[in-house]
């Protein structure tokens, strides 16, 4: 537990630049598709496609420095070794990682979720089977452990990967979006994907290294203390990771909007998406508040009770922190994603990198390191973090800047080459 969300937060991290200009090809597609362009949309995936190339390339070189790089960390060397093993394994998922980012996009720009949702499903089956498997060393495989763990994710992403492309490239696709003819570099669009897509990828790569700063100084502070950091964190992607979604369907149809010129529905079906998100975050985080021993239970398994306890009565505190600062996720969420949706990445991208700096890490390392504050206070500076965040995107929204941004060209003509 200690070693794998330092490791799993590293990696994607390091490649979290190339997720976010990947995944910025949902406006693109939002956009062009909202304005009656089916011709160009295929030819945007394809920049993001030849984007990939190029990143694959990058973060695999990264490989041989993992050992060094957790060494200079400085946690426990048995957490070391677990944390590089987990990290030099997931390396080796990033590109298909990229490309499930890139092509995902076209499915949810589009509007048709339901394609990314069986891949997911897909993708997560095999992870839990191979996990299993691997892990634990069934079926006549080598036991693995955390290594085994990686090796599971990069096979089920790759799978995943694998049946977005087979669904890009279908006839059907390829006859109304030109999925396969439009495969030519156009370096005007490749830049304009960059010059909206490059602010969003630093958005993403810096909020996820100030966290991961967070947990590798967490890891400074103890192991019991980075192993409920761990498990808050994972707990709280229950209301996370379903307004990722959420975040993604804001971001089409604010870009489908605006395609269409109608800032009026953009601005009503983000209002609708809040009061959804916040009804959603305000149910599971009074459970969170009053009842966090619910969700400590799968903890438990297979774990000697008396060692975890010390572990579960820090992670009872924690989630009462995530409970308050979700409230205020659900702004974060849903207006960065409108925002987003119309090309304001910039804002976003300044907004946050100078709150998760100047509000969370910054301070935690000064409390910490001369003030000898521990865990709590580090995670008050989170809970400021992302009230910060929420209040600064409901107000720029607000501002109806966003209104009149576009991420596609205003006159086109057509390429039905």
């Amino acid at each position: 537990i200690a070693a794998s969300a330092p490791a799993g937060i590293a990696n994607f991290a390091l490649f979290s630049f190339f997720i976010g200009v990947g995944s910025y090809v949902n406006t693109f597609v939002a956009q062009y598709h909202g304005a009656n362009r089916p011709q160009r949309v295929g030819r945007a995936v394809w920049q993001g496609l030849y984007f990939t190339i190029i990143a694959s390339f990058l973060v695999v070189l990264v490989h041989p420095f993992a050992a060094d790089f957790f060494r200079l960390v400085g946690h426990p060397e048995g957490v070391q070794q677990q944390e590089t093993a987990y990290f030099s394994m997931l390396l080796f998922g990033a590109p298909a990682a990229i490309i499930t980012a890139v092509v995902g996009s076209f499915f949810s720009g589009l509007g048709r979720p339901w394609i990314i949702f069986w891949a997911d499903v897909m993708a997560t089956l095999i992870n839990v089977v191979l996990d299993y498997v691997l892990i634990f060393g069934r079926a006549g495989f080598p036991e693995m452990g955390i290594a085994g763990a990686g090796l599971a994710t990069v096979i089920a992403v790759s799978v995943a990967a694998l049946f977005l492309l087979a669904h890009f490239f279908s006839e059907e696709n390829a006859r109304e979006y030109a999925t396969r003819r439009a495969w030519r570099y156009e370096r005007e669009l490749f830049g304009r994907l960059l010059r909206y897509g490059a602010p969003n990828g630093l958005q993403v790569v810096l909020e996820v290294s100030a966290f991961a700063f967070f947990i590798f100084l967490m890891g400074r502070v103890g192991v019991v203390e980075l192993a409920a950091t761990n498990i808050a964190f994972n707990i709280n992607s229950l209301v996370f990771m379903p307004m990722i979604g959420m975040m993604t369907a804001v971001t089409t149809l604010v870009g489908q909007s605006l395609g269409q010129d109608k800032p009026a529905d953009a601005e009503r079906l983000t209002w609708s998406a809040f009061h959804i998100g916040m009804t959603f975050f305000a149910s599971l985080c009074f459970v969170y508040f009053f009842f966090p021993g619910l969700f400590l239970m799968p903890f438990l398994m297979n774990m000697d009770a008396s060692a975890f306890q010390p572990v579960a009565a820090i992670a009872r505190k924690l989630l009462r922190f995530v409970a308050v600062y979700s409230i205020f996720d659900a702004m974060n969420m849903i207006f960065s994603a409108a925002l987003k949706g119309a090309g304001d990445t910039r804002f976003v991208a300044k907004t946050t990198i100078r709150l998760a700096w100047l509000v969370m890490t910054i301070p935690s390392i000064v409390v910490w390191y001369f003030f000898g504050k521990g865990i709590f206070w580090l995670w008050g500076f989170v809970t400021l973090y992302v009230i910060g965040l929420g209040i600064f995107f409901l107000v720029r929204f607000q501002t109806g800047i966003w209104k009149t941004m576009r991420v596609i060209e205003s006159d086109v003509t057509e390429d039905r080459s």
